[in-house]
């Protein structure tokens, strides 16, 4: 197939997306780079996701290629607590509602165009609703015009999925080997697939900000750690590792911006009883205000942001700090440790789904879940400024093979065998009624 800009619509379905209601973990993050990277590439994009109550229902941007539709904002008018508040009911909604609206509205007006269309569904959320999507489009006589193709981008909500009926609707992709292999105890082969970043991600810290972070946080180990409060994410295992060279009579400076999963009380509470001393603050604006909370914290040990960060902020971080602690045991991918390379940090990561990383090379991969493994790498590390130097480096060119536009290349070459799996023809080749997919009988639940 030659998917042409001027004439291919991609459709990205997410319950995650780009609003701050509706970023829960890295799918939020995937799908806002993939889209805005498609759109920027010529592709008209549309990304349908639960976004935030009080935001449009429709907006575009990147100049008209990208348009936003938020679904299920009347359920998350009543669910105020991010997109998986109200979650079942939220899917009841897409499945109803998101199929005849999505076919009505841009599939078949792009057909009748005679353009290409792509969908491409993300997690278990979205996995009723591709095959509702394919049969109905068989109905029409549209199937074989449509490529669809479905990202597990983590083993959650597998047990609910109708595994059967999914890859009768569509071409299933994952994001990492790792993934692959957990995917086969399911019964599937799926086609790997690299999450991707945003080329801007890929910045020289200004090292003035650096140097005022790192001068503003005073110790002798200065942490970071993003992410959910998951126990997948090993919180318990950093703090632990923090609490160790504070015993050892090392300063310690971790600073930490979790969610607001149960877990996180149990890693504060753990701390505590570790003797490291807390400090609940307010994400900071900026930098600046990172440096004055760094400085005004002194006696703190642990530093515990519990509001949003932007995302420039972060990234100040990541290059001010002696290591960002991405240090998951079961990690379908590992987009932090990517981030942080591609800011010029130092990640500290699990050995799961980071295919990206390799030890003592572009980043430091931990082998165990001891958290006397953190402190002896990183305290290695503090004798050994080339090898820090190094490895910053490497991570950083590391990223410049992950940006977007690279991982789309290989998306639409996946795109091709898709479309040859699905007999789906090109607006201007036959339609055999014959090479038509037969709709799948699995129903979506009830609830």
């Amino acid at each position: 197939m030659n998917l042409d800009p001027r004439r291919t619509v991609f459709v990205i379905l997410s319950f995650e997306g780009p609003d701050v209601y509706s970023q829960a973990g890295g799918l939020g993050v995937r799908v806002k780079g993939l889209a805005r990277s498609l759109a920027r590439a010529g592709y008209l994009t549309y990304l349908y996701f639960c976004g935030d109550p009080d935001l449009p229902g429709e907006e575009e941007q990147e100049g008209g290629r990208l348009r936003y539709r938020r679904w299920c904002q009347w359920i998350s008018a009543m669910h105020r607590g991010g997109v998986y508040d109200g979650e079942e009911g939220k899917i009841r909604d897409w499945n109803s509602s998101l199929p005849p609206s999505l076919i009505e509205n841009v599939i078949a007006p792009a057909i009748s165009a005679g353009n290409h269309v792509v969908v491409l569904g993300e997690e278990w959320h979205t996995s009723w609703s591709m095959k509702l999507i394919s049969d109905a489009l068989y109905y029409r006589g549209l199937r074989d015009r449509v490529v669809m193709l479905w990202n597990a981008n983590n083993t959650y909500g597998f047990n609910r999925i109708d595994w059967t009926g999914l890859n009768f609707a569509s071409t299933v992709t994952t994001v990492s080997r790792y993934m692959k292999f957990r995917m086969w105890e399911w019964g599937q082969n799926p086609i790997v697939i690299p999450n991707g970043i945003s080329r801007e991600s890929i910045v020289e810290a200004d090292p003035q900000v650096v140097e005022d972070l790192r001068s503003s946080a005073g110790a002798d180990h200065f942490w970071f750690k993003i992410g959910r409060f998951d126990p997948d994410k090993r919180w318990l295992m950093a703090v632990s590792a923090a609490a160790q060279l504070k015993r050892r009579g090392n300063t310690v400076k971790l600073v930490m911006r979790g969610g607001k999963e149960p877990h996180g009380a149990e890693v504060m509470n753990h701390a505590q009883h570790q003797g490291l001393v807390v400090r609940n603050a307010p994400g900071p604006p900026d930098a600046s205000g990172m440096a004055a909370l760094l400085r005004d914290s002194k006696q703190a040990d642990l530093i515990n942001l519990t509001s949003f960060l932007k995302d420039s902020l972060v990234m100040n971080v990541y290059a001010a700090c002696d290591a960002v602690l991405a240090n998951s045991g079961h990690e379908p991918f590992g987009l932090v440790g990517l981030e942080v390379m591609a800011a010029g940090g130092i990640a500290v990561t699990g050995s799961t789904g980071e295919d990206y990383a390799e030890g003592y090379r572009n980043a430091v991969v931990l082998e165990t879940d001891d958290p006397i493994e953190i402190v002896t790498e990183l305290s290695v590390l503090k004798e050994k400024p080339r090898l820090v130097a190094g490895l910053r480096k490497r991570g950083r060119a590391t990223a410049r093979d992950y940006v977007w536009e690279k991982v789309i290349e290989q998306l639409l070459l996946r795109i091709d065998f898709a479309a040859a799996r699905q007999a789906v023809t090109g607006p201007e080749e036959p339609q055999p009624k014959a090479a038509a997919r037969r709709p799948s009988r699995a129903t979506p639940p009830r609830g």
